[in-house]
């Protein structure tokens, strides 16, 4: 199929340039997904879709467009592209729209990324149900649970790229991701609610259902009888889980787009000791198995490791092309691979034994981050750290402050990555946070 998309890629370009086009980058694409939903014993949900899609992107006569269908029949693409040649010759023109420079497609690596598990091709409905079913049996195992919703998720993903300037390039990978949700019966009228999910790109390295159903009962019972939690300025620990989505908030305005736009913090930091020496995260796109692994970005641009930050000191951010003219930076990638958070020596247990008392953040409940200042207040679930352990759980708490003061607090670094996520980040612990509560 690889064979296929590519060729539809590299037609689609010369469509473009016999229309007119100065220059084209196309992408085909194709997709297979696959979900089982089970519910308190039944069978919910099943949904098998296979997509394919064309995406185009025309450079005419200084003028810029994109344009996506999933009409891939050759008698109408042409029409299409066509039509959209013309378009793009209307629109006002940009001079910082031009298609990826070649020497960015040069030293493509070939690393054997291992993201395609011809067994996540091979599932059948009996495995589904089997997940389904042992994830379903372990959320039970509690006299106070609800309801419990069971998922099993996989699928394929094809994708072929062509430019008129000599870029081709295929890649493939694999998914297969379960677990469960858990509502259980608090006191009063209350409820309280967590769940659970393990994946990856290939069906040996996901754990046993049952142990995921019953990891995501335990976190929904660590949630009953919370409280709100004390008004109080201490150390905040947080978990493996939930500092994947704070190092997600604090990098979300580090491109070269939110820079030259000036909504980023990030925009007089780049050489800078701005943050924790504890701190070093690395973009790497090139590791095995990885869940956002890949051998180029969407532009073409060949992949390589880029340190974000290291020991603290900002080295790089995301640059694409088009941003990256308009700010005069150098181009690094446009977007996100695998971030990777440095980790440190000890377990969470040792760190929750040197920190002593404070509150261990187990996920964030909404709030805000501004990008161009870093102030934010979010909502946290998680639980007081009392004499070293893992005491009440707590609720209806915010804490507050700015994304650059929070990670220059940055005290102390788990071993413990998060594997689930393609932003690889172990427990984090921050000094002198402001919570706000009861």
């Amino acid at each position: 199929m690889s064979a296929d998309l590519k060729n539809r890629a590299v037609h689609a370009v010369k469509l473009a340039k016999k229309a007119g086009a100065d220059d084209a980058f196309a992408s085909a694409v194709q997709s297979r997904d696959v979900e089982f939903e089970y519910r308190d014993g039944t069978l919910e949900k099943v949904k098998d879709t296979t997509s394919r899609s064309l995406s185009m992107q025309i450079f005419a006569s200084g003028r810029y467009s994109s344009h996506q269908t999933t009409d891939l029949n050759p008698d109408r693409l042409e029409g299409f592209i066509s039509e959209a040649v013309a378009i793009t010759r209307a629109l006002e023109p940009d001079e910082f729209r031009k298609i990826t420079p070649e020497e960015l497609y040069a030293n493509q690596p070939d690393d054997d990324l291992d993201l395609v598990d011809t067994t996540v091709e091979a599932l059948d409905r009996d495995q589904r149900l089997a997940w389904c079913e042992a994830l379903d049996a372990a959320s039970h195992g509690h006299e106070r649970v609800i309801s419990a919703t069971a998922g099993v998720y996989d699928g394929t993903n094809q994708s072929a790229t062509a430019s008129s300037n000599g870029f081709v390039g295929t890649q493939q990978s694999t998914y297969c991701w379960f677990g469960s949700s858990v509502t259980l019966r608090d006191t009063g009228d209350r409820r309280a609610e967590d769940w659970f999910y393990a994946g990856g790109a290939h069906v040996a390295d996901l754990p046993d259902a049952t142990g995921v159903g019953e990891k995501a009962l335990q976190r929904t019972l660590s949630r009953l009888e919370s409280e709100k939690g004390p008004t109080q300025r201490s150390t905040m620990v947080v978990d493996s889980r939930a500092s994947a989505s704070l190092i997600g908030r604090l990098m979300r305005p580090a491109n070269a787009r939110s820079v030259q736009q000036g909504r980023s913090f990030w925009a007089q930091l780049i050489g800078e000791q701005a943050f924790s020496d504890k701190l070093t995260i690395i973009d790497d796109p090139l590791i095995k198995r990885g869940l956002a692994s890949r051998h180029y970005d969407r532009e073409g641009i060949s992949a390589k490791a880029l340190p974000i930050v290291e020991n603290g000191v900002v080295k790089n951010i995301y640059v694409d092309t088009y941003y990256g003219r308009k700010a005069d930076m150098a181009p690094t990638t446009g977007s996100a691979s695998n971030r990777v958070i440095a980790p440190g020596e000890k377990s969470l247990k040792q760190l929750l034994a040197d920190v002593g008392s404070g509150v261990y953040v187990t996920s964030w409940l909404g709030g805000n981050a501004d990008a161009t200042t870093g102030d934010f207040s979010l909502g946290l679930r998680g639980h007081i750290i009392d004499n070293g352990q893992i005491g009440r759980p707590v609720g209806e708490m915010n804490v507050t402050g700015n994304l650059k003061d929070l990670f220059a607090q940055l005290e102390m670094v788990g071993n413990d990555p998060y594997p689930y996520s393609s932003t690889l980040a172990p427990s984090l612990v921050f000094g002198n946070v402001d919570f706000s509560g009861a």
